[in-house]
């Protein structure tokens, strides 16, 4: 239980400084901080000064603040446990909450800048605003905690990969003690960081005699900026400024995620539920169709992409369809060659009956593949077209008690699981059963001729794909010790096969290794006929790969966002060494073979 305390802790607090809470900051700060501030009040005083002077003296401390970030965790913690199954046995939509927070902001607002309006709201909550505060305090605490159960509503999309295990338990109604304690926990982290903003507002306007002389202003300014918060939501704004801010928290997430502790204690990527039981009922790329039970629906997407509108796809909705679940990321190697086909198919077979989906859930495997500029872009690349669930959460990789990329998942027109084929191949097989179930769902259907898309899949032993992250290295051989620092290391001589060493000034951290010096180097002993690499930042890396006492020199213009680079295209199996010249400030997250 301690575990998932410090666990829910830590999740929140790096959620609670991360991007996502950004256009909640004004609000926190003036609804939350400054119209709490104490002020000189002489009515509240009863008494006079020298010569009949009226002597002002400040009220008590209010405590809205508090009362607003209480707020915050019981609306965050109980709509993000139960918000999902109770809105899933009412029959009503999901955006629901979300457009019932927007809502709760505008009259919030409206309130702030007309008083009398501000009293009837408050009315249900005066017990809460008023307690352990004298007139002046409970005054200016009005509205407080509906405001800060508004702003727990929209805060729920905010939640990270910890809250996976939350999403899904809450969705499938299994929820106990140690659920319940990690939301409460991850909630009260994730309110800390705003807590200390609000109170830094309240003393911002106790202290500047700029926010004592203009209270009504400052109210009424307040009001404005939660409206305006409120209208930004409705129009997703904020979340296309987010899009244009570097993920600053992306590197302590990953490490949070990556953790084998965090791992076992929330079952990320291994919970089994009443819903997604039955998926192991079937075996890895089976020839024939297998009954692998329901097909756990899609959820906790950040984005969808290539829809009408952005409008989600809901699985119930889709019966009739054959449909295609593709788990991938966009610069994974083993995706990249898997995609082809997935785009082969789509293309042929969209139409054919009731038709044939495809889904493509992007989860990432880096914290730059949360960028949804980022997918765009390699969506394009690739060609992409069909539907792209943002799994950011790993909501839907956690539903599907997934733990690879690429993996497909094929559902028939009922809406059952007939077939899994995880990590690459197999593509003639999977086509057949496509097609098997196509004539199913719509018997007398004319199919079309099958695609003729070539199967790249290595078939010979290669070098297994290398991390240059300190979470996920196993195959570094040098000195010194691979740690998260920066430090001066040595290339090896004799480079064994299939490991890597650096040379010259590196920083290496849980995304990967950055280039310190202008003598940076990655030497690695591959077999393969192919040699890609993950590369990002800004510069030109020299590779030189040598065969059979030849070598074969290439530039690589490194620039725009981390992406995969080709650094041996050959015509068959070889083996070899590879010598990257890095320079400064570019860094080298992966490299992959085929």
């Amino acid at each position: 239980m301690g575990t998932l305390i410090v666990i829910g802790l830590l999740g929140g607090l790096i959620t609670g400084i991360s991007p996502c809470i950004l256009p909640m900051l004004p609000v926190i700060f003036f609804a939350g901080g400054v119209q709490g501030a104490r002020t000189r009040n002489a009515d509240d005083a009863g008494g006079t000064g020298t010569g009949g002077t009226a002597t002002a003296v400040r009220t008590r401390r209010s405590l809205r603040p508090y009362v607003v970030i209480a707020g915050l965790v019981l609306s965050f913690s109980v709509f993000t446990l139960l918000g999902s199954l109770l809105l899933n046995v009412l029959g009503l939509p999901q955006d629901l909450l979300r457009w019932a927070g927007i809502t709760l902001l505008v009259v919030l607002g409206i309130g702030m800048i007309v008083p009398r309006f501000e009293t009837i709201l408050e009315r249900p909550f005066q017990r809460i605003a008023a307690f352990g505060a004298k007139r002046g305090a409970a005054r200016q605490d009005r509205g407080a905690f509906a405001l800060g159960l508004g702003l727990g509503v929209l805060y729920v999309p905010c939640a990270g990969p910890v809250l996976a295990a939350i999403t899904v338990a809450g969705a499938t109604g299994n929820i106990g003690i140690e659920t319940v304690v990690l939301t409460v926990s991850f909630a009260i982290g994730a309110a800390i960081p705003l807590l200390v903003f609000a109170l830094a507002g309240r003393r911002v306007a106790e202290r500047v005699k700029a926010f004592q002389r203009h209270t009504t202003a400052i109210r009424t300014g307040g009001g404005i900026v939660v409206i305006l918060l409120a209208i930004a939501l409705a129009f997703n704004l904020p979340a296309a400024i987010q899009r244009l801010l570097p993920d600053y928290t992306g590197a302590l997430q990953q490490r949070i995620d990556s953790s084998e502790t965090v791992r076992e204690a929330l079952d990320l990527g291994g919970l089994v539920t009443d819903e997604n039981r039955e998926l192991s009922n079937c075996s890895n790329g089976a020839a024939v169709l297998e009954d692998c039970g329901p097909a756990p629906e899609i959820r906790g997407i950040d984005r969808w992409l290539n829809t009408p509108d952005g409008q989600a796809l809901q699985l119930e909705a889709m019966r009739g369809q054959v449909v295609l679940v593709d788990f991938w990321t966009y610069s994974c190697i083993n995706c990249q060659r898997s995609i082809p086909h997935i785009n082969a198919w789509y293309n042929r077979y969209a139409d054919v009956g009731e038709g044939f989906e495809v889904i493509g859930v992007h989860t990432p495997e880096f914290a730059f593949e949360r960028e949804t500029r980022n997918v765009i872009q390699g969506a394009e690349d690739l060609g992409v077209t069909y539907p792209i669930a943002q799994d950011n959460s790993y909501a839907t990789w956690t539903a599907y008690r997934n733990r690879y990329w690429p993996a497909q998942y094929l559902i028939d027109s009922d809406g059952t699981v007939r077939h899994i084929r995880l990590g690459e191949g197999g593509y003639e097989n999977t086509e057949k059963l496509i097609r098997e179930l196509l004539a199913d769902a719509n018997p007398g259907v004319q199919l079309p001729e099958a695609t003729t898309v070539q199967d790249a899949t290595p078939l010979d032993e290669i070098t297994p794909e290398t991390y240059f992250s300190i979470k996920r290295v196993i195959n570094y051989s040098g000195e010194p010790r691979y740690a998260a620092d920066r430090q001066e290391f040595t290339l090896e001589e004799d480079q064994q096969q299939d490991t890597f060493s650096l040379g010259g000034t590196w920083e290496v951290d849980f995304q990967g290794a950055t280039a310190r010096s202008d003598d940076a180097r990655v030497r690695l002993a591959y077999r393969s006929t192919d040699v890609f690499v993950v590369l990002g930042g800004e510069g030109t890396v020299e590779s030189t790969v040598t065969t059979d006492g030849r070598e074969d020199t290439r530039q690589i213009d490194v620039s725009g966002n981390p992406r995969l680079y080709p650094v041996l295209e050959g015509d068959g199996p070889s083996e070899g060494l590879v010598d990257l010249q890095v320079p400064e400030g570019v860094q080298v997250f992966t490299m992959t073979f085929g």
